[in-house]
């Protein structure tokens, strides 16, 4: 079996980085926060309140894109985390239409208004949560998407998904 590369995915604020980096750990995979790929310009953007467009948003998705065709490309799995947005975006990232799975992560604006409210150092305020809502477009089922709710504990939404993932692909060409 090839590799593939989990993109986890959702707005701001759902838990991406935690569950990403959990479920990596816990796969022995590599694992990239998107977040970190972002050009300067795009923080700065965010930190001072706006929201990205999507022309700020192609450079930091054709380095996501990379970064994932990068692992698949040396056979290896890995996980990822990107907001990934719109189907647009989904698109960029699956270009190839194998080897990567979308996990969005989903909840409420409530419950993840309330989470960015206590969340400390991170470059996106609170108050672009609304046009994070505004720009989601949730993935369909005609995507490959694990769609798996915020509410339990990470270690819970982690297991969650092992159990909806096919069986793992070998990394080294050999069954799993």
């Amino acid at each position: 079996m090839s590799a593939r590369v989990l993109v986890v995915m959702g707005v701001s604020g759902c838990g991406k980085s935690t569950v990403a980096a959990l479920l990596a750990g816990r796969e022995g995979w590599a694992f990239e926060e998107g977040d970190s790929l972002h050009p300067q310009s795009n923080v700065e953007k965010m930190r001072a309140g706006h929201p990205l467009t999507d022309t700020d948003r192609e450079p930091w998705l054709a380095k996501v894109a990379a970064w994932l065709e990068g692992q698949l490309d040396a056979g290896r799995n890995g996980v990822i985390t990107c907001s990934a947005l719109k189907r647009s975006y989904r698109d960029v990232l699956d270009r190839r239409h194998r080897g990567v799975v979308f996990v969005y992560l989903a909840g409420d604006q409530t419950t993840i208004a309330a989470r960015l409210a206590v969340r400390h150092g991170h470059f996106m305020p609170p108050g672009l949560l609304q046009s994070q809502f505004d720009s989601l477009e949730e993935p369909t089922s005609d995507e490959p998407v694990i769609r798996v709710d915020i509410g339990p504990a990470p270690e819970v939404i982690v297991q969650h998904i092992v159990d909806q993932l096919d069986p793992a692909p070998s990394t080294d060409g050999a069954p799993s």
